[in-house]
This record gives structure tokens, C-alpha cells and sequence, in this order.
């Protein structure tokens, strides 16, 4: 392959004069450490682009799992099969990309490419929007990093194991079961940060949620069907308007951190204006239910009234 440089046009550039010999490379006694500065540094771009593109993947396949729970129309114990063959499907994938991911964020990588790693907040959201459609309760930290390292567990086992696995279970000789992976085996760890950034989202989906299956069911969701979500006497289930006021409630008790400030107002300024949507649908339904056609949903992109004001 010749070392001919060309212009825009296809043509040969034209040389000024002959290349004289090339200067050596001088090296002293701080070349070495130099070296190895620009070995870590090309670690360190090409480690942040394999983490940003599994970042963005997972973030995809978390959206697609929450456009795939929208379409669930009642809070039940299990989800429709279609929409859970869905979920499982995705989550697989999900599962190989944070085995691929797990090795790159380890011990101080895990806060260094923190920026990177958005994709664990949707990630959050999609698994406790799942968990709340089907158990009408909120996730809990502890429960999902336990999740969220099976899923990791899970991409990293041998494929061609679990197959043969499953291929001799169906019919033949019984084969033994794939090993697990190593006890000291990298895994994906969630921050405080990603669990509660992951929440401030999940009330939105609900509102969603809420706007959807009132319009088509013309009650506000519950899970009437569960007996612990029914009160005492004759009560009666609890909707997912309270479920939004508790955590609109739980959120504005916690204490803001200085460093998180701006974005800890945002979100919590997106989930008031969530809860008071719900709110204005939850009344309208009550108040002029009988005036509003079937299907028919308020408005929820009019701009809310300031206080002291009337609409």
C-alpha cells in the first residue's frame, strides 16, 4: 500500500523537496514514566467507551421493558404472558451486557465512570415499575441489588452449559448442572443514587400509568384482588394515589445532598407535578364522573394553577 497523500479531488499532493531522514526519538530517564501515563490514559478512554456503549444498550432495554409494562392495564400477581415472555426476553439481554460490564467497574471505577452509568437509574425504574404492577409495593434497595446481581450471575453463566443442560433434561441422559460462577466473580453494585434517582423516575411512569388505565377502566388502579391491599372492615384497597403520596411524602422528608442539589430539585419538582396530575384525576373521576364521556382523561399538560388561584 503506497504512502501517497491525495486532496479532496483523488489527486496526488505534490511534494515540496525530499524528506530528510527522520530524527530519532530521544528517551531519558523520565520516558518510561511518560509511557506509562499514556498507556493508562488509552485504558482509561477505551475502558469509557465500552462502558458508555453497554450503557446505552441497557438503557434502551430498560425503555423497552417499560413501554412493554405500559401496555398492562390493572395491577395483578402476574403479568400477561406476552408481555412477560417481553420482559424476560429483555432482561436476558440485559443480563449479558452487565456480565460484559461488570469486569470495567470495579473498586474505584465504580464511582470514576458514575456519569457513564445513567443507565442503572433506568435500569432501576423498570425493574420496581415491574415489582409495583404486580405486588402493588416499592422495591427496596437491598432486595434489588440482590436482583440485579442474579442478573449479572445469570449473563455470566456458560451458554453452551445451560443449553445441553436443558437439551438433556427434555429428553436423554441427565447432565450435570453448569457450574455458577466463582464466589469472587465481578458484579454490578448499585449506589444509594441509582436506587433513589431510579424511584424519582418510577413516579412518573405511574402517572402514566394511573392517566392510562383510568381512561380505559374508569376507576383509579388497585389492587382490589390482593387481600393485603384491602384496610380493615370495609375499607376500601388502596389506589395508586396513595402509593404517590407516600413516596412524594417519603421524598420531600429526605435530606438533600450538596453536591446532588440541582438534580435532587429537578426530579422532586417532576414527581409534585406527577402526584398533583394524579390528584387533579383521581377528582375530576369523583367529582364529574358522570359528566365525562367513557375514555375521557383531563388534560395533563395544561399548566397547573399557582396557589391562591382558581381554574
Amino acid at each position: 500500500m503506497s504512502g501517497t497523500k491525495r486532496d479532496w479531488n483523488g489527486n496526488a499532493k505534490r511534494r515540496d523537496g525530499p524528506r530528510g531522514p527522520q530524527k530519532p526519538v530521544i528517551k531519558n530517564a523520565y520516558t518510561p514514566m511518560f509511557e506509562a501515563l499514556r498507556d493508562e490514559l488509552d485504558a482509561h478512554h477505551d475502558r469509557r467507551e465500552r462502558i458508555v456503549k453497554a450503557s446505552r444498550d441497557i438503557t434502551a432495554l430498560s425503555k423497552k421493558i417499560i413501554f412493554s409494562l405500559q401496555r398492562v392495564r390493572k395491577i395483578e400477581r402476574e403479568l400477561p404472558n406476552n408481555i412477560q415472555a417481553e420482559v424476560d426476553s429483555r432482561l436476558a439481554d440485559i443480563a449479558k451486557l452487565l456480565a460484559g460490564l461488570a469486569p470495567e467497574i470495579q473498586g474505584i471505577n465504580r464511582y470514576r465512570y458514575s456519569r457513564s452509568l445513567m443507565c442503572l437509574e433506568e435500569l432501576v425504574e423498570a425493574l420496581t415499575f415491574a415489582h409495583y404492577l404486580r405486588t402493588q409495593t416499592l422495591l427496596g434497595p437491598d432486595e434489588l441489588a440482590s436482583l440485579v446481581e442474579g442478573l449479572v450471575k445469570q449473563g455470566a453463566a456458560p451458554e453452551d452449559a445451560v443449553m445441553a443442560n436443558a437439551g438433556d433434561t427434555a429428553g436423554g441422559d441427565a447432565a450435570e448442572p453448569p457450574q455458577p460462577p466463582p464466589a469472587d466473580a465481578p458484579t454490578v453494585t448499585l449506589t444509594i443514587d441509582d436506587y433513589l434517582y431510579g424511584v424519582f423516575d418510577l413516579t412518573g411512569e405511574m402517572m402514566r400509568f394511573a392517566t392510562t388505565s383510568t381512561a380505559l377502566t374508569g376507576t383509579l388502579a388497585s389492587s382490589g384482588s390482593d387481600e393485603s391491599a384491602m384496610g380493615d372492615g370495609d375499607e376500601a384497597p388502596r389506589t395508586i394515589l396513595h402509593d404517590m403520596h407516600e413516596l412524594g411524602t417519603f421524598f420531600e422528608m429526605l435530606p438533600v445532598s450538596p453536591g446532588n442539589r440541582f438534580q435532587w430539585e429537578k426530579k422532586l419538582d417532576v414527581t409534585r407535578q406527577s402526584v398533583r396530575k394524579v390528584e387533579r384525576l383521581g377528582y375530576d373521576r369523583i367529582v364529574r364522573g358522570s359528566e365525562r364521556p367513557k375514555g375521557w382523561v383531563p388534560d395533563l399538560n395544561a399548566e397547573d394553577p399557582a396557589p391562591g388561584e382558581e381554574e
